[in-house]
This record gives C-alpha cells, sequence and structure tokens, in this order.
C-alpha cells in the first residue's frame, strides 16, 4: 500500500510539493526502524543531512510555492538556502555572494533566467565568480530545444516542472562534487606550479626558520615575514600554508607595492557597480577570494594608511566592505604578511600604524640574507642547475669545487633570486663543465 501511495505522488506538484514532502518525511520516520528497514529509503535519496557537506545554495523562482519548498528540500539535506523572487534580485544576491550552487527558473519577470544564467556565466575575468557557480535550470515550459540553449550558454542540469524529489537532490549532490573536483584540480595545478618553490639549504639560519614554520603552520596564527629582497619570503608563506589545515583552500597573492593607492582598497575589499569610473560591475576583493583559505599581503610595508586602516578592521572583526557599499562581508582568512622595510622605523615615520603592526606580528619570521648563509650555495646551485637545465631541455652541467668558491666569495645583494639568474647566465654561456673562469667571466 505504501509503495501505491509512494509512487502516486513522487512527484512535486508546484505548492503541494510542501504537503507531499512533509508527509513522505513522517512516513519514512514512522516506518524507519533502521536506515536499511525503511520502505521510503528504495524510492528516494536519503534525507541524510550528512550526506553532502554544508553548501550555499540560492533559488531563484517568482513562484513562492515552488521557491519555499525547495528552500525547505535543500535546507533539510543541511545545506544554507538564500531565495530571490525574480533574475534582477538574484542576479544581484549571486554577485554579493559566493554560492556552490544556483537553482533558476526560466520564464520570470523582469530578467528571465537564460539572461541569469548569461550574466552569471559572462564574469569571466573574475578571479573569484559566479562564473565558477554551477547553475541548475528550472522550467514548466521547457522543450529539447531550451534545454540545449541553456547547456550551451553554461547550465550544470535543466529541470522540468512539475520537479522530481530523487531529481532534485541527485542533481545537487552531483554539482557539487563537480564544484568540488574542480576547485580541488585547481588547487593541484597551483600545487605542482608551487612544487619548485622550496626552501633550500641546511644551514643553522635556514634550519631555524623551517623549525618556525613547522611549529607555527598548523595553527590559526597570523605571521609576518621579514627580510631583503629576494630572500624568498614568498616561499616561507607557501611553506605555512600547505603546511597548514587551510591547505585545501584558496591561496591568494597580493604584492602591495605593485597596485596603485587608489585602486588597493577596491583590490583587497572588492567594490560595487558604479563605485568609481571604470567599476562596470560587482567585484569580490582579495578577502573573498580566499575566504576559507590563506591570504598573501606581500611588501604591505608599501599599503596606504587608508588601507592598513580597512586591514586593520577586517583582522579585528573578521568582516570587510565593499567600496561603495555599507553592507559588512563576513570573512573566514589566515592573514600572512610580508615586508623588506623596518616597519619600527615607519611607525615612528608615520607610514605605517602600530596597532596594525602588533596585529600581523604575532609569529614574526626572518628570512637571512643569502650573504648569511653562504654555506647554502652549493646546494642552492645544484638545485637551480637541475631545475634550468631541465627548463631549457639540455644536459646536467655540473661546477667544478672552485666555481662553488668562486660564486661563495661573491656578494649577494639580490640574494636567492640574484643567484638564480647567475647560475642560469652560467649554464647557457659557460662550458660543459663550469668553471671558476666561467664564474670570473660571467658572474
Amino acid at each position: 500500500m505504501f509503495y501505491n501511495i509512494i509512487c502516486s505522488y513522487i512527484h512535486i506538484f508546484d505548492a503541494k510539493v510542501g504537503i507531499f514532502f512533509h508527509i513522505s518525511k513522517f512516513i519514512c520516520i514512522f516506518l524507519q526502524k533502521s536506515r536499511s528497514s525503511c520502505i521510503c529509503h528504495y524510492f528516494f535519496v536519503p534525507l541524510c543531512p550528512n550526506s553532502i557537506y554544508m553548501a550555499k545554495l540560492l533559488i531563484i523562482d517568482d513562484e513562492r510555492g515552488i521557491r519555499n519548498t525547495l528552500r525547505e528540500i535543500l535546507a533539510d539535506e543541511g545545506h544554507d538556502v538564500d531565495v530571490a523572487e525574480n533574475g534582477k534580485q538574484g542576479l544581484e544576491m549571486a554577485r554579493a555572494k559566493v554560492y556552490d550552487l544556483i537553482f533558476s527558473d526560466i520564464k520570470m519577470p523582469e530578467m528571465d533566467g537564460m539572461e541569469v544564467l548569461a550574466k552569471l556565466k559572462g564574469e569571466k575575468d573574475e578571479e573569484f565568480s559566479s562564473a565558477e557557480t554551477p547553475v541548475v535550470m528550472i522550467s514548466g515550459h521547457g522543450d529539447v530545444e531550451t534545454a540545449v540553449q541553456a547547456l550551451k550558454s553554461g547550465a550544470y542540469d535543466f529541470l522540468l516542472k512539475p520537479l522530481d524529489l530523487n531529481r532534485i537532490l541527485i542533481t545537487t549532490k552531483n554539482a557539487l562534487e563537480s564544484k568540488n573536483l574542480r576547485q580541488e584540480t585547481k588547487q593541484l595545478r597551483k600545487k605542482i606550479i608551487a612544487k619548485g618553490a622550496q626552501m633550500i639549504g641546511e644551514s643553522a639560519a635556514i634550519t631555524h626558520v623551517r623549525e618556525i614554520i613547522d611549529k607555527v603552520a598548523p595553527t590559526e596564527a597570523r605571521v609576518l615575514i621579514t627580510g631583503q629582497n629576494g630572500t624568498g619570503k614568498e616561499v616561507v608563506a607557501h611553506m605555512i600554508h600547505e603546511h597548514s589545515a587551510r591547505a585545501n583552500g584558496p591561496m591568494v597573492e597580493v604584492n602591495c607595492a605593485a597596485i596603485p593607492s587608489e585602486l588597493i582598497e577596491s583590490e583587497l575589499f572588492g567594490h560595487m557597480k558604479g563605485s568609481f569610473t571604470g567599476a562596470v560591475k560587482d567585484r569580490a576583493g582579495k578577502f573573498e577570494q580566499a575566504d576559507g583559505g590563506t591570504l598573501f599581503l606581500d611588501e604591505i610595508g608599501d599599503m596606504s594608511l587608508p588601507a592598513q586602516t580597512k586591514v586593520l578592521r577586517a583582522l579585528q572583526e573578521s568582516e570587510i566592505t565593499r567600496v561603495g557599499s555599507d553592507k559588512a562581508i563576513k570573512v573566514n582568512v589566515r592573514v600572512l604578511a610580508a615586508t623588506n622595510k623596518d616597519l619600527q622605523k615607519e611607525i615612528a615615520e608615520g607610514n605605517f600604524r602600530e596597532d596594525l603592526f602588533h596585529r600581523l606580528n604575532v609569529i614574526p619570521i626572518h628570512v637571512p640574507a643569502l650573504n648569511d648563509r653562504i654555506e647554502d650555495i652549493p646546494l642552492l646551485v645544484d638545485y637551480f642547475s637541475a631545475q634550468i637545465c631541465e627548463e631549457q631541455g639540455i644536459a646536467r652541467k655540473n661546477f667544478e669545487g672552485s666555481a662553488i668558491k668562486a660564486l661563495q666569495a661573491k656578494q649577494w645583494t639580490g640574494n636567492i633570486r640574484q643567484l638564480r639568474n647567475v647560475v642560469e647566465r652560467l649554464i647557457i654561456l659557460g662550458g660543459a663543465k663550469i668553471t671558476k673562469e666561467d664564474v670570473e667571466a660571467y658572474a
């Protein structure tokens, strides 16, 4: 009998879906002595909140019954669900908040679902935009042509009304898994690219740096990395991130010295459309892009005082406000900072906020100059030689002992970066074996 009842009402019919959904849940709970013994288990995807991780979902539909019912179904699965009653509102919400999955009806007033889809997928110039969010299109008037057009426009899937409960839950599960897989692939690519960025050396100075990294990486403590240009401060930041609990999250880097002072706030905190000349659409800043991961503020000593004030607030309250907006956005970010400047001197001269310095300087790490660790030069030369020969597609070249000693005798004002350039020059211009004479001629 239960089989006939359930099969008769397995589809969701607009507003009546809420009633059926609650009845089916009641039947499942009433009969379920164990998960495997539930009759409904054989016909429905299990309504288990832990079956999929909690995700941020957005439902865009002008029919209140369907909108609210979908919200109840997906919220019951453990997800955080927002709703929008038209395309325009849904687009604004998708730009203001990062969602893991969006459901959108096609036929809506003001802005239909296909236009919403086109605008969402068109934001591909953003590093962290809604273009990456899977969108499932819903229609009660769909045909094959509409479905094909939606999929070609970038939709993840196309669902027809009346909606099927199994299809909703399975599509949600598959879309979230697909998004996670794409994110993991991106992270793996980043790790492969960053694989060459290793801390080479066995000197006491560099061993001490490694020991601090091992202790601080698993924590959530902020770290201020100091040292001359070219010493490898960014390598330290990457090592901290890769050995932290946030390793699977994004690692977002900002070179504060390379961004004009009038644009640094927009770069860090994002902006709203029309907030300044050239702001043609809403944009998420680096803090939002790094949500759940690590934000590396390189050369923070060059940041303007107004931007420092906003960074301080972000660190204190774990929230930011986009340029041109008064709405606070919560962010979960670990901040690492680096500078080649003496920040204590900058504070005394009024160029850097003392309160921000203390917020950042929870764990200080000083990266030694190459002149202070010349005993590491043989290992560095060997590492760079193997790396460069592989990149150039040439046979491995070895360095004579006299060549290494000649390199150790030089002054390395450009540090590791300068050494690598010299090694590359010697490999290209030197003989089959790099000699002292080659060093004197080309280094």
